[in-house]
């Protein structure tokens, strides 16, 4: 007993932590997308049952949000994880001091608030003369709204590679200098050292590093709606999440819909329990849960 109090109290205010901004929102969540709640019907909201999923299933514009939200995940992904493991590899080879500096430029964008981050990367990309990319290639044109995709994507991914970057960078850190030293005197040079001793040892923190971030950018919209708020166009750019905040909050016909906007938050949380279902099975993170089995004679 005395050893499940002491559970219990280190536990204890992790677990109403989880409960209170967690369980709480989720189940608040899931009560308001039964409810036909808006700016309409805010002080006599009805209780509709499931027919805020049936409209959101039955909107003609349903497949396309789903497209654009799998694109933006897929793309932007494998630009976090493939540069996170390529800053990693790449300032490991240099001395301490010059790769912690350049670490430390490349979190700059991260610890930048969102909204300058914005500005800059619309200062960039605008027309001549003010935008850098338009000076650089010569062809003046508004890369925001002439590329959208390619904008968010590196947008997103240069502040969350440095998450990656920072995880892969304490992993090779971690690798025994004497498998560093068994691979060179066995004559391998830097990639086939990298190929066949770096990339294997990393093979967990990647796998936790792709989880992590899939989870995190289903939920993603703040670069989005700040770079193009869902277009250039109609729902060029329209994410779920965004879709979800444009319905409850920003509704582009003035009636602000929590009832329909909760509905799809609540199918991006199932969705987002089902990735992690998936995830689990997988990876299979359970080993990483296993006691080490160490023999003794």
């Amino acid at each position: 007993m005395r050893g499940a109090w002491v559970r219990l109290l280190f536990l204890g205010p992790a677990g109403v932590l989880v409960l209170l901004f967690f369980l709480v929102p989720v189940l608040l969540t899931l009560a308001l997308s039964l409810t036909d709640l808006s700016t309409v019907t805010f002080s006599r909201p009805r209780f509709v049952g499931l027919a805020n999923y049936l409209e959101i299933l039955r909107d003609p514009f349903f497949p396309l949000i789903l497209r654009n939200t799998l694109k933006y995940v897929a793309l932007t992904l494998a630009f976090n994880v493939l540069m996170g493991l390529s800053l990693a590899l790449a300032t490991s080879l240099l001395p301490e001091r010059l790769g912690d500096a350049f670490r430390a430029l490349w979190l700059l964008p991260r610890i930048t608030a969102s909204v300058v981050y914005v500005l800059i990367w619309q200062g960039i990309a605008a027309v001549v003369p003010y935008g850098l990319l338009s000076q650089l290639t010569g062809v003046s044109v508004n890369w925001i709204q002439q590329y959208p995709w390619p904008t968010v994507v590196l947008a997103n991914g240069f502040v969350g590679a440095s998450f990656g970057m920072l995880l892969f960078t304490a992993a090779i850190r971690a690798i025994p200098l004497e498998l560093l030293r068994a691979a060179a005197v066995d004559g391998a040079g830097l990639w086939a050292t990298v190929r066949h001793v770096i990339l294997p040892l990393l093979r967990w923190p990647i796998l936790f590093v792709t989880a992590y971030q899939t989870l995190s950018l289903l939920t993603s919209f703040e670069y989005i709606l700040l770079l193009t708020d869902g277009g250039p166009g109609f729902y060029t750019t329209e994410v779920w999440a965004l879709h979800a905040y444009h319905l409850a909050f920003s509704n582009y016909y003035g009636n602000a819909r929590f009832g329909l906007g909760a509905a799809m938050a609540a199918i991006l949380v199932l969705i987002g329990l089902l990735v992690s279902l998936l995830y689990l099975r997988l990876f299979n993170f359970r080993r990483l849960l296993e006691a080490p089995r160490i023999e003794v004679d």
